[in-house]
């Protein structure tokens, strides 16, 4: 095992090859506060790139709905049972990840899902958590009574357990963007990186007898072309973008500025150790103590910040440029004196601009070129 530092659980720790960087790093920033289940993303990966035999199950993108859903069914609570209690000492996690905790000849901890666990994507949806005394008014932020939709692709991990696990290095990380492929020619089916990866995103083609998983998008990144899963979304929840190391974040990068620098978005259960490049901006209505178990220490700052994003003009700009380009953003600017945030691409063209605040419209009572009132009466 070598040693690598990962800077989501604030030390270094074991893992079974040296630490390599891309030149960059995909990464997706999801915001939970505006997912409504919709399955759009679902629908669009799926028929992009999943309708051939032994894919009838297969979803590289799923929308699963917490804390009951999961696909396959239980991914996450099984490996945390396995784990068992794991502490955070601050932002340093001091409990072990799963490499640390892989079982004597084996490099992860980790398991293969039942066959008919991937068979019930929408299990648990819409089911709520808590309870909400007859006649009793809901708490806010936090509410009594919750669930959230939780939407799910490949993390293109910085550490992938996936290719740890692999026996015949048939997974790797592409130099040019971090984004996680198999190399179909090399894959024998052993599925060693179905039971290595935590979020049980790498999934076994029966027919094939291959592993397969989420790749990216990477023909359209090469474009300058933002994911389907991305492009597709009609709550405009998703923005993807390439993300820097901590020490050399830039305040205009969007990725850099929503990670590192507001620290609004979270990776998902960093506690793994895994570095995961999808980042999601916590539900504020949700329970703190299940959110800080997905999310890491890091849920109550973030919370905070994202409330407070009506008084932060750069903040509440970036939020707005999700959704409004199928371009990747490769820089943003708030321009608060006009009440706009524009995004550019690489060449520094501006390539979207959108206002920081929705304009409001007020319409007359009375339409009289129509003969219709424009509000309910009584």
């Amino acid at each position: 095992m070598a040693t690598v530092k990962n800077w989501q659980i604030g030390r270094e720790m074991a893992y079974p090859y040296p630490e390599t960087r891309p030149q960059r790093q995909f990464a997706a920033v999801f915001d939970l506060n505006k997912c409504i289940g919709c399955q759009t993303c679902t629908m669009a990966c799926k028929t992009t790139w999943t309708v051939g035999k032994g894919q009838e199950y297969m979803q590289w993108n799923n929308v699963e709905c917490k804390p009951y859903g999961g696909y396959p069914m239980g991914w996450d609570v099984r490996l945390l049972e396995k784990l068992g209690p794991q502490p955070w000492e601050g932002s340093r996690f001091a409990g072990k990840t799963i490499f640390e905790a892989a079982p004597t000849g084996e490099r992860v901890l980790g398991f293969i899902p039942e066959e008919l666990d991937w068979a019930h994507s929408n299990a648990g949806e819409d089911e709520a958590a808590g309870t909400l005394d007859k006649g009793a008014y809901e708490t806010m932020p936090e509410h009594k009574l919750w669930f959230f939709y939780l939407p799910r692709i490949c993390n293109h991990c910085t550490y992938p357990a996936c290719l740890a696990a692999c026996p015949r290095q048939a997974i790797y990380k592409r130099p040019e963007d971090g984004i996680v492929v198999v190399d179909q020619s090399r894959c024998r089916g052993y599925r060693e990186c179905v039971k290595a990866c935590p979020y049980e995103k790498v999934l076994y083609n029966p027919v094939l007898r291959i592993s397969q998983k989420c790749i990216g998008c990477y023909p359209a990144v090469e474009q300058g072309i933002q994911p389907r899963c991305v492009t597709t979304c009609i709550g405009k929840i998703r923005l993807m973008g390439f993300l820097s190391k901590p020490e050399e974040a830039k305040a205009d990068r969007p990725m850099d500025f929503l990670v590192h620098l507001r620290k609004v978005a979270l990776p998902l259960y960093p506690q793994f150790g895994l570095e995961p490049n999808v980042y999601y901006i916590p539900p504020v209505s949700v329970r703190r103590e299940f959110l800080r178990q997905l999310f890491g220490p890091g849920v109550d700052h973030a919370i905070e910040t994202y409330l407070k994003g009506k008084d932060d003009p750069e903040l509440l700009g970036m939020l707005h440029l999700f959704g409004d380009t199928k371009e990747i953003l490769e820089s943003f600017r708030a321009f608060p004196a006009t009440g706009e945030a524009a995004g550019y691409d690489k060449k520094g063209r501006e390539i979207v601009r959108v206002p920081i605040k929705e304009p409001d419209y007020l319409r007359p009572f009375y339409d009289a070129a129509r003969q219709v009132y424009r509000h309910n009466i009584s």
